[in-house]
């Protein structure tokens, strides 16, 4: 568990972490450079679930060995699919992070939604849902990792 309060923003009292996988964790269904270690290190303080379309079909196997649980999604209603599991996780205890147009529904709803951006760029959608932005998922998982960060950039 995470637990934050951020005075002027809310209590965080965050238990899961719901990513993204193409664009946020990924390029081209591989993994990003840095990626396994930071989950690896979250680990141990929330459940990692990784949601995603699976365009490349290469998403069980980039995540083999990691604790995470993997959701494949069907191609319609992918936004309103997110947006769903975040709700049975309980949106107050989420962190979400994702890029894409398809995230902007559990980012919107999630108590902390991180949008960050990579190669393929981040979703006008995404970024205004989401609490705050970071230009790469290695820097968004490294706040996650030493909370207090974020105090200083949601705060007040």
């Amino acid at each position: 568990m995470l637990d934050l309060a951020i005075p002027g923003f809310k209590q965080l009292s965050l238990e899961h972490l719901v990513l993204d996988f193409n664009g946020t964790l990924a390029m081209d269904g591989m993994l990003l450079a840095g990626v396994s270690d930071r989950l690896r290190s979250l680990a141990g303080r929330l459940r990692i679930q990784v949601v995603t379309a699976d365009t490349f079909g290469h998403a069980r196997e980039a995540l083999a060995g990691l604790e995470v649980e993997l959701t494949v999604l069907g191609p319609d209603r992918q936004a309103e699919a997110k947006r769903d599991l975040v709700g049975r996780l309980g949106p107050q205890r989420v962190a979400a992070v994702g890029n894409g147009r398809n995230d902007r529904l559990m980012l919107r709803v999630a108590a902390l939604g991180i949008a960050v951006s990579g190669l393929e760029g981040t979703a006008v959608e995404a970024l205004t849902a989401a609490h705050l932005f970071i230009p790469g998922i290695r820097e968004a998982l490294g706040l996650l990792d030493a909370p207090l960060r974020l105090t200083a950039t949601l705060r007040g």
